[in-house]
């Protein structure tokens, strides 16, 4: 039995991917505790954009549930439109953006549009938001997703944000900017991009889940990079951050 639950684990891994001086855009749920994790411990100069318009030096000082929330708001330091902070991306100054999504295939591309046919679709999603921005412009991407065979998916239904598209060099020759998906942290594990065809391999499996979950879980035929590690258990600092971060445990449950 641990003292952390699956979805706390979840928000740390994310968190670890922030490095400290850098430029965030954060997204929804799960990357905005993330960001708040990172300040509050390795990354204590990363600032936090969201595309509502607010840019953070650090987290909110009450609960915030969505971006637009008026927390995210107060003490801000920069309070501005949807445009402004959108250019960031076109101008190259983003360092890591987080998205999620209901699939997410083994070149990292990202569904949030439609499942089925486009005609008839079995399930109309939220549609891309900012998310294809984040995906095509920043310098890496950081994906959260839960590991489920139906969520891991051979061939994403709709491409509403760009992995590596087709594979190997395919993004490139998109003219896409930014180097694309850099890391996959699901609820089991953590897939890292691996060899020339930029698929997702698995790169360490969280305590308590096996390899054979893991694949048996995944909706393609599942690489592994050379030494697949075990993802580190959260630390006290890490936790105590998070506490302090979601203050009701409404992420973190």
């Amino acid at each position: 039995m641990h003292d952390y639950s699956t979805q706390e684990l979840m928000i740390i891994a994310a968190a670890r991917e922030i490095n400290d001086g850098e430029r965030i855009f954060v997204g929804m749920r799960l990357p905005i505790t993330a960001y708040g994790v990172a300040r509050l411990t390795h990354a204590p100069n990363a600032v936090g954009l969201f595309e509502s318009g607010v840019a953070r030096y650090a987290p909110a000082e009450d609960m915030i549930y969505t971006m637009c929330d008026g927390p995210n708001q107060l003490g801000a330091a920069w309070t501005t439109g949807l445009i402004q902070i959108m250019g960031l991306l076109s101008g190259g100054r983003i360092h890591a953006g987080f998205i999620g999504g209901a699939e997410i295939d083994r070149f990292g591309n990202i569904n949030t549009s439609y499942i089925g046919d486009i005609a008839a679709p079995k399930v109309k999603l939220p549609g891309s938001g900012g998310a294809p921005d984040i995906a095509a412009m920043a310098e890496r991407l950081i994906i959260i997703i839960n590991h489920q065979k139906h969520r891991l998916v051979e061939k994403v239904d709709f491409i509403t944000s760009p992995g590596f598209l087709d594979g190997g060099d395919a993004r490139e020759r998109a003219g896409l900017s930014g180097a694309g998906p850099q890391v996959v942290i699901t609820d089991r594990a953590i897939l890292r991009p691996h060899g020339p065809e930029n698929e997702l391999h698995l790169a360490a499996i969280h305590p308590d889940h096996t390899l054979e979950e893991v694949i048996e879980n995944t909706g393609w035929d599942l690489k592994s990079i050379p030494e697949v590690a075990q993802t580190a258990a959260p630390s006290a600092e890490e936790l105590a951050a998070l506490h302090q971060i979601d203050k009701e445990g409404f992420w973190r449950s």
